[in-house]
């Protein structure tokens, strides 16, 4: 079954054949690498790397991407801090002559704002939402850019009163987007909650669709928006057919399509993670605080110092249940001094 040389000389891994048929020494050929084998496939892990670095660049979706209206706002930052400084100047000259001056905290009068994370101050967050998209008029990429029908007002329009041919030329001014996002929301009764994740929606639309808002579509855009959140983020969701009572000409079919194009567009990612939501909220406050939208400052009242009393001794409750749970501590906290609770200075 074939010869013996032959038979010993393939089973050789160091001996070959030459053209002569004479044995000799065989050097080992370098190793092919992954690219020269064509065995390049990207692992697993590499294409989930390669999704959570696409992530990073969309603030909708990560907590440390930062916010696209805060970046667009920085154009006139430089200008409202000018504002800002010449107003405090002014304070300054008005405080020596006894005018009102700033409420600032004291030992026995604390002032807070009636604005949380938790609990945001609805008529101050529309009014920082709508600067918000003001500023991604004023500021946006390009005065094209990629339009989709839907949200085009000449299309689409939310009345029967004709269209004005520069409809899309000339930006609102915010107190205009102010007022439109006022009326839907006082009509229609949505929280403050929902104006962010109002924002968040717009902001992801602009990501994934890669289009653009401006003066001819931001109206049926914030209408999609506010849409989708009041369903997603409110209990009682406010149905199709009621928004066609707030706005009188617009049919429900309309509606309708209006949420069906903004979730496909949205790829149905109507998730909002609270790393995500309160990320915007306090990008909210500071553009507030830039462009001289302070809220207002309230003195600590009786009953307030009380419920925040009463929910300091319900978390301080919960702690000393889950150390009865049997939980597991390391000696250094064991042997920490426990927290007192002094009852506050009521005035």
């Amino acid at each position: 079954m074939g010869s013996t040389s032959s038979c010993c000389v393939s089973s050789s891994p160091k001996l070959r054949r030459n053209a002569h048929s004479r044995l000799e020494s065989h050097n080992p050929e370098p190793e092919l690498s992954r690219e020269d084998t064509g065995c390049n496939l990207q692992h697993i892990s590499d294409r989930e790397n390669v999704d959570e670095l696409n992530m990073e660049y969309n603030p909708s979706d990560h907590p440390r991407a930062s916010t696209i209206f805060l970046s667009k706002s920085q154009p006139d930052v430089r200008e409202k801090r000018k504002s800002l400084f010449i107003n405090h100047l002014t304070h300054i000259d008005e405080s020596k002559h006894g005018s009102r001056r700033r409420k600032h905290s004291s030992c026995s009068t604390i002032f807070l704002d009636d604005n949380t994370v938790s609990q945001p101050n609805l008529k101050f967050t529309i009014k920082c939402v709508s600067l918000a998209i003001y500023y991604h008029i004023k500021n946006r990429y390009t005065d094209g850019g990629m339009q989709q029908d839907i949200f085009d007002e000449k299309l689409h329009p939310l009345s029967k009163s004709e269209v004005p041919s520069d409809y899309d030329k000339h930006n609102p001014e915010q107190k205009q987007i102010y007022r439109f996002v006022r009326t839907l929301f006082s009509a229609a009764q949505l929280t403050a909650e929902c104006a962010i994740v109002t924002l968040v929606y717009v902001e992801r639309l602009l990501t994934y669709a890669d289009i653009d808002i401006g003066p001819g579509n931001w109206k049926r855009m914030l209408l999609g928006a506010i849409l989708l959140a009041s369903k997603v983020w409110d209990d009682q969701a406010v149905w199709n057919v009621d928004y066609c009572q707030i706005l009188k000409d617009i049919t429900v079919e309309d509606m309708n399509e209006l949420e069906r194009q903004f979730l496909e567009l949205l790829q149905f990612n109507i998730n909002v993670p609270s790393s995500v939501y309160a990320k915007y909220y306090f990008d909210l406050r500071s553009l507030s605080e830039t462009n001289n939208l302070s809220f207002p400052l309230e003195p600590l009242s009786q009953d307030k110092a009380q419920r925040l009393e009463a929910i300091s001794r319900l978390c301080d409750d919960k702690y000393k249940d889950t150390r009865r749970a049997g939980k597991k501590r390391s000696a250094s906290v064991d042997n920490l001094v426990g927290v007192r609770w002094v009852p506050a200075i009521l005035s």
